[in-house]
């Protein structure tokens, strides 16, 4: 299997050369393999959200390499780490950040128009996303009108809205009980695994890791 993401020596430091600075990341090598599913564990503080965003290209590294489906994103300028973000990397954070106004449908057709799809096959990918997750009796509902887990599910299929090469997860099941969360981690490990999708999911639950293909904790050898 091939590297979807590497991350290269990085590190980073908030508020360089000053009295506040803080060193979050130092050297850090990581890899995800395509179609593997990788944990990432780690205390709070840890600089979990930092290596996500930085693998994710919404923020840069003071040192090292990010590559991604081969391709050194680490000197790209902002028009070129967008367009990676829109075609190869899909997003999932603790709260689900759907838009309000919008149905649960609407919300996994917008990523594809803004990516240049038509938006009746827009709609038909976003029907069949949310089909899979068990939610076609709640493609018209709105945020407000749905529970935490059909919200989530609703936020993974945004995720998957593009076909991305690589899912980045953040606590992604967080902000629900535990009943819920191991019912809505199950759908995202079936449609992960059927569609092959890579994805690295930081989680304090490590039952919930014990499940990925691999854990890296932060602090420890955070590499593969």
């Amino acid at each position: 299997m091939s590297d979807v993401l590497r991350l290269e020596g990085v590190g980073k430091t908030y508020n360089p050369g000053t009295p506040a600075a803080v060193e979050v990341l130092r050297g850090l090598d990581l890899s995800v393999a395509r179609g593997e599913v990788v944990a990432l564990v780690a205390p709070s503080g840890a600089g979990k959200s930092t290596l996500l965003h930085i693998a994710g290209l919404l923020d840069t590294p003071d040192a090292g390499r990010v590559v991604l489906n081969g391709r050194d994103m680490t000197g790209q300028g902002d028009r070129a780490r967008t367009e990676a973000r829109r075609r190869e990397l899909g997003f999932v954070y603790q709260f689900h950040h759907l838009l309000p106004e919008f149905s649960a449908l609407e919300n996994v057709v917008l990523p594809q128009l803004a990516n240049g799809v038509p938006e009746a096959a827009a709609r038909a990918r976003a029907a069949g996303l949310l089909g899979r997750v068990g939610l076609a009796a709640r493609e018209d509902h709105r945020p407000a009108a749905l529970s935490g887990g059909e919200a989530q599910r609703v936020a993974f299929c945004r995720a998957l809205a593009n076909a991305p090469a690589l899912l980045l997860a953040d606590e992604p099941t967080g902000n629900l009980d535990p009943a819920t969360s191991d019912q809505v981690f199950a759908v995202l490990m079936e449609v992960v695994r059927e569609t092959g999708l890579s994805a690295l999911i930081a989680t304090h639950n490590m039952e919930l890791a014990g499940r990925m293909d691999r854990v890296v904790r932060l602090g420890a050898a955070a590499s593969g």
